[in-house]
């Protein structure tokens, strides 16, 4: 096979001074840093979990370790040394500090693009994304999150558009190129009754062949002959955390985990394999509301999907897995002090999330009611004072906070800050921030790995792991 030589126009070198001016040579494929031996990649999953801080894989991995004895499916293949790893840079070409859409892009189109679009360029350039070449080369292709099945991350991969809010027009391209199997949240961008143009999306795409499910068992009974589209909530998915303590969710929202094996099992008979993306898109929401119990429980639940990808690839041979992130966020992490190792571990025994505690109140709640709730789903009690603070957001003593995500105004910041000091559990932000990225491989041609790449490098990684050329 005459393939590309994808990796033309620099080094290490090259690769290097672009980190110091990220602004600069975004236009370019700047890294000859893999090699093209080995055995070829018949399928890819590429799990993401977005907005993953090295905190938060620090802390499922003790979650894990000190409930169960055994640490998470992706620290212990660090353990195992089986896995190349690297650090990666995740600068857009607008930032340092990147957004979902531009990195997810980076990775998409192999360009580096401003925050807030999809594998567009800085002059208007449209890059054909990742999943689209792979369709064109003959494989199976497809996405499942946590998040709207529309949202940055699985779109960055699939999609062009100026703007990643364009999410109705995005669900539209999606029935254009026609993926194979599409999953997650988003019911509002879909159901005729919600979308501002009343168009319905679900008709439109079981015209062309798909399966609509809305439910967990639906997904389940769906058959692996046809493609799927399977949309489960309005908006994201429930935080793991809440589902799993809500037994109509248990039953009705499926896990990452369940989705991530249904888009294998549709997908992994095709003769000329397939691509997957995986996202567990709500670890980033969580730490932009400083939620603790949505952070390590969505970690968890993506941990879980990771071994689903594992295990399939260790038996296949013919698979390479992609775990990574796509930027930091909030950056937290576990503070020292003599009660540590007994504050952490009671997040065990947490059953909700803030934001399910914090929506449960109204102006009207008393403050024996807040303590109350509280207590039930965290396992503490707030002094009186605490849960008039909280009060004092409702009754409009105290000015409602804002935040992405946080649609209720919910007092997020400061109710975590009272957690603080029952988890020690700290928080630096609620925002995303410049880290370097985790980027873990397992299987075939992750031997080619570098031990530190620029986030555009990956794309043409997974071109070469696949030998598919850059041609489309």
């Amino acid at each position: 096979m005459n393939r590309r030589k994808f990796f033309k126009n620099g080094t290490l070198f090259t690769l290097g001074t672009t980190l110091l001016n990220p602004f600069e040579g975004y236009t370019k494929n700047t890294t000859d840093a893999f090699t093209t031996k080995g055995k070829k990649a018949k399928n890819i999953i590429f799990l993401v979990s977005d907005g993953m801080s090295s905190g938060t894989l620090k802390m499922a991995d003790l979650y894990l370790s000190r409930k169960n004895g055994v640490g998470s499916n992706w620290l212990n293949l660090y353990r195992e040394n089986k896995i190349s790893r690297a650090l990666m840079d995740m600068a857009s070409a607008s930032s340092i500090v990147t957004d979902s859409a531009a990195a997810s892009s980076s990775w998409g189109s192999g360009f580096r693009v401003k925050n807030g679009s999809l594998n567009t360029g800085v002059n208007g350039e449209v890059y054909l994304p990742i999943w689209q070449k792979f369709k064109k080369a003959g494989k199976m292709a497809g996405c499942v999150t946590t998040v709207p099945i529309t949202h940055a991350t699985p779109a960055g991969f699939c999609v062009n558009s100026k703007s990643r809010n364009s999410q109705e027009d995005i669900a539209e391209s999606y029935l254009d190129i026609q993926f194979d199997i599409m999953m997650g949240g988003g019911n509002t961008y879909f159901d005729p009754s919600k979308r501002k143009d009343k168009k319905d999306m679900y008709a439109a795409f079981q015209s062309k062949g798909y399966q609509v499910v809305k439910t967990r068992n639906e997904m389940q009974k769906a058959s692996n002959d046809k493609p799927i589209l399977g949309v489960f909530f309005d908006d994201g998915l429930p935080y793991s955390i809440d589902r799993e303590n809500i037994k109509d969710l248990a039953n009705t929202i499926p896990t990452l985990a369940e989705m991530t094996q249904k888009a294998i099992d549709r997908m992994k008979n095709h003769k000329n394999g397939f691509v997957l993306q995986v996202e567990a898109g709500k670890v980033d929401w969580a730490a932009h509301a400083n939620d603790i119990g949505g952070l390590l429980y969505d970690q968890i639940a993506f941990d879980e999907a990771v071994k689903i990808a594992l295990d399939f690839a260790e038996k296949d041979n013919e698979t390479l897995v992609v775990i990574t992130t796509d930027h930091g966020n909030a950056n937290p992490g576990i503070i020292y002090g003599k009660n540590a190792n007994s504050n952490f571990d009671s997040i065990q025994n947490f059953k909700h999330t803030n934001e399910w505690i914090l929506n449960g109140f109204t102006p009207e709640s008393t403050i024996s009611q807040i303590i109350e709730r509280v207590e039930f789903a965290n396992g503490f009690a707030l002094t009186t004072e605490e849960a008039q603070t909280i009060q004092s957001f409702y009754t409009g003593l105290q000015k409602q906070e804002d935040g992405l995500y946080n649609y209720k105004n919910l007092p997020f910041k400061v109710f975590a800050e009272m957690q603080k000091n029952k988890t020690s559990v700290g928080w630096i932000s609620m925002d995303h921030s410049a880290d370097f990225t985790e980027l873990a491989l397992f299987g075939t041609g992750s031997e080619k790995l570098k031990p530190f790449i620029k986030n555009t490098d990956l794309h043409y990684f997974l071109l070469e792991a696949a030998e598919v050329e850059n041609k489309f």
